[in-house]
């Protein structure tokens, strides 16, 4: 038999799923890691995640001011959520459309996605250096090495979604992998 609290959760991610299936807005109470202060968004949900031990809802926010809140105002991607991190929702009555060309394929999305950032897709080139280009490949479903270095290794060429998430994975790979190039 399961914890109430697993099944609280199970039924949460039921609840999740039917509104994307069903194209309804949610509106939610999100406990991000800046304050601890929840923020009350209204989003469009398009997708559950799973990566790393937590679930992860893509939903695109409504009436937010792109300009003021996001980095890359430009940014079509959906904003990431954290599951467990969502205090309260309601699934409303409200339905939003999305033009079969537009939809959210997250089979795409979770091989560029690895960090659980959203932000602008950035398709990088690095060297890579270490012990094990698998690992390498494996982190990065869209990597793909395309030469061989004379000296030993790698250079890769892969596609990501970045908001910092790509960053942090470079710095803590240290000196095996160098940023090549970069569009």
């Amino acid at each position: 038999m399961c914890r109430p609290t697993t099944e609280k959760f199970v039924d949460k991610l039921w609840k999740l799923g039917e509104a994307i299936r069903d194209h309804k807005v949610l509106e939610m109470d999100y406990v991000g890691t800046h304050n601890g202060t929840p923020k009350h968004r209204r989003v469009e949900p398009v997708g559950i995640l799973f990566s790393e031990d937590y679930f992860y809802l893509a939903a695109f926010i409504e009436g937010i001011d792109k300009q003021e809140h996001f980095a890359d105002p430009a940014d079509e991607s959906p904003t990431i959520y954290r599951v467990d991190r969502i205090e309260r929702f309601t699934v409303t009555a409200d339905r939003f459309t999305v033009p079969y060309k537009d939809r959210f394929q997250e089979g795409e999305m979770r091989k560029r996605i690895q960090f659980m950032y959203g932000g602008k897709l950035r398709r990088i080139k690095f060297k890579y250096i270490g012990p094990n280009i698998e690992a390498v490949l494996d982190r990065l479903p869209t990597a793909k090495v395309v030469a061989q270095l004379p000296e030993g290794g790698q250079v890769v060429e892969a596609e990501v979604f970045d908001g910092n998430g790509l960053d942090m994975w470079v710095r803590s790979q240290g000196e095996w992998v160098e940023i090549a190039e970069e569009t």
